[in-house]
């Protein structure tokens, strides 16, 4: 492998999201030749270029990569049963081959006058409805262990039917002598009454158990107010069953056949459409794209262009075509659906997951190439949100640090197209203000520092962000206009209870800014806020630090303000001075000096 396909790959993992899916490796033909799953999607594909692996097979997959595919799943569980279903559809060249056609077990509620729930690996849908398939075959046995603890169904294989019933042609089976059935064959259980539990049992394998969890637990507090603890433990047990278990995955759905299904995200520029297929419940192919906006096209017009480019790069015989809008086009022989629940929302969901993960990563590679971009776009982005006038270029952000108003100081961080400019931040020692009075403190900063700027005519900010709410943005609000008579904009980040930042505020009366808190914006804003919180407490804990080493320094006779600095210069702090031997210190103030010095710290250590 080449350095610039190295590059390259490196570029596309990088941009990987850290959630569960599945990974597709593909040669120079654009053949796949191996299909792999993650919890993490990112990591795992990372650990494919990091190192030196000892394998040969996989030594000589990694030379033969040329690019890399994902789709992005909801859970672990999902990724290990899309991984069977990619490899059974593509075959790759570096999987393991699946040569016994094994497929994972479903649940199958029979047909029969009275039905069965039993597993089965194979499909048939005329013999009845099925659940699953399971990954995890342990909790295949949980649902069928609890099905059959929660209502006694017949689990033998003869044909009953309603004549018989009534004929009392069937006689009774050990399972009805040892209570694992109801006798429904011999009269002891309704029809109605059976139909009821498998309905129930229905419900339990939808996940729909709410109900059902609830009547349990009613039971379990019933029987323990009637001293029944040994029932009411029994009922507790399958109530726990029952409320912790998953009856099934999202990806694989007996119920949804060979059905396309499109999502799209819209951006100022372009359009990002994903297309899935499914084929006998499972996804078979998986495909995202970008289209550029020409004129300002509509999200309909854009989707119905994907459609049109998929349905003749992958011609598909779907008769169902799931989409997340109503569009206006006819197909021959294939009818539009919007899903609003279900096994077909739960894919359409998982299409617009694959969508946003797709432009996301456009957005991360368009970044890396070109840095400057980034900081364009971010910075039009908060124009366009506070309703500015011109794009904030540059952000100043304001930060007070004391310990109970003693050693109180401030600190300016300035960032430029959202890039801090270190050269440009500024340190302050409040100088008029007594008391831990944080509003004074930041009338104070704000005051030096535009009136000095004015004075010197330096270019001012486009935007002020202060570390705080509503009552911070009115006490600079009240410098920077009524006092200094400048128009510059002012926001305020605000933090909640648990001291982290949750909203943005802007104007006056401050309103707060609807902004999404996982958005690449709302984390620059609070990278900004971290970055004076740091600055300013760095500076403070100097400053601290300084004022105490001085306050020992100086109570010593014989020591000056000018030793002082030396010692402080070269030690950093009073515990460092005393540790260092009298030669140390001889070498810095002198032996004289040394001598009283090291007796003196020496008295002060004995007495504390």
């Amino acid at each position: 492998m080449n350095e610039e396909v190295r590059k390259r790959l490196l570029n596309i993992v990088n941009s990987l999201p850290d959630q569960p899916g599945c990974y597709q490796y593909l040669d120079d033909t654009g053949t796949i030749i191996y299909v792999g799953k993650a919890k993490r999607l990112k990591r795992r594909v990372a650990s494919y270029f990091q190192k030196e692996h000892q394998s040969l097979k996989t030594r000589r997959l990694v030379e033969n990569i040329r690019d890399i595919k994902y789709i992005v799943v909801n859970t672990e569980e999902d990724a290990l049963l899309l991984e069977n279903n990619l490899i059974k559809q593509w075959n790759p060249k570096y999987n393991i081959l699946l040569k016994d056609g094994k497929t994972y077990p479903s649940i199958i509620i029979t047909n029969e006058y009275f039905p069965r729930i039993f597993q089965t690996r194979k499909i048939n849908k005329r013999l009845g409805t099925y659940f699953g398939p399971y990954s995890h075959v342990p909790t295949l046995h949980l649902l069928l262990e609890l099905i059959q603890n929660l209502y006694p169904l017949r689990r033998c294989k003869m044909p009953i039917t309603a004549d018989g019933v009534a004929e009392h042609r069937y006689r009774e089976c050990l399972d009805f002598h040892i209570h694992n059935c109801g006798g429904m064959c011999i009269g002891k259980v309704s029809h109605e009454e059976y139909m009821h539990w498998i309905e129930e049992a229905k419900e339990i394998l939808r996940g729909n158990t709410r109900e059902i969890e609830q009547r349990m637990r009613e039971e379990m507090m019933s029987l323990a107010s009637e001293m029944r603890f040994e029932e009411a433990e029994v009922t507790k047990k399958k109530y726990l069953m029952l409320d912790n278990y998953r009856s099934k995955s999202e990806v694989v759905s007996s119920v949804v056949t060979n059905v396309d299904v499109y999502n799209i995200e819209v951006g100022e520029k372009e359009a990002y459409i994903n297309y899935l297929h499914v084929t006998n419940g499972c996804i078979t192919q998986a495909f995202t794209f970008e289209i550029k906006k020409r004129l300002e096209e509509s999200p309909e017009e854009l989707l119905i262009l994907g459609i049109g480019e998929m349905r003749k790069r992958y011609p598909s015989q779907s008769k169902e075509i799931i989409v997340p809008f109503h569009v206006e086009l006819s197909l021959e022989n294939a009818e539009f659906v919007v899903p609003q629940r279900g096994d077909k929302k739960k894919l359409l969901d998982l299409s617009r997951l694959n969508v946003l993960q797709y432009k996301k990563d456009r957005l991360l590679q368009a970044d890396k190439l070109n840095p400057e971009q980034k900081g364009v776009r971010l910075m039009k982005e908060l124009q366009t949100l506070l309703g500015m006038e011109r794009m904030p270029v540059t952000i100043e952000c304001f930060d007070n640090s004391n310990s109970q108003g003693t050693d109180a100081v401030a600190g300016c961080v300035v960032f430029k197209m959202g890039k801090p400019s270190k050269q440009d931040y500024r340190k302050y020692i409040i100088k008029t203000v007594s008391g831990p009075d944080d509003y004074a403190s930041m009338q104070e900063v704000v005051r030096r520092r535009y009136s000095r700027m004015m004075e010197e005519q330096t270019p001012l900010p486009d935007l002020i962000i202060t570390d705080g709410g509503r009552g911070q943005m009115e006490v600079v609000r009240k410098v920077i206009e009524d006092e200094l008579n400048l128009q510059i904009p002012i926001a305020g980040l605000a933090k909640d209870n648990h001291h982290r930042t949750h909203e943005l505020l802007y104007g006056f009366p401050p309103q707060t800014v609807g902004m999404k808190t996982d958005s690449p914006l709302f984390h620059l804003l609070t990278h900004i806020q971290d970055e004076v919180h740091r600055f300013a407490i760095t500076f403070h804990r100097q400053k601290r630090s300084k004022h105490q080493v001085a306050s020992e320094l100086d109570e010593i006779k014989g020591i000056g303000p000018r030793t002082r600095d030396l010692l402080i210069k070269q030690f950093r702090s009073v515990r460092r001075i005393r540790e260092a031997s009298l030669e140390e210190i001889s070498e810095v103030v002198g032996p004289n000096k040394a001598k009283i010095l090291h007796d003196a710290l020496a008295q002060n250590a004995e007495n504390t």
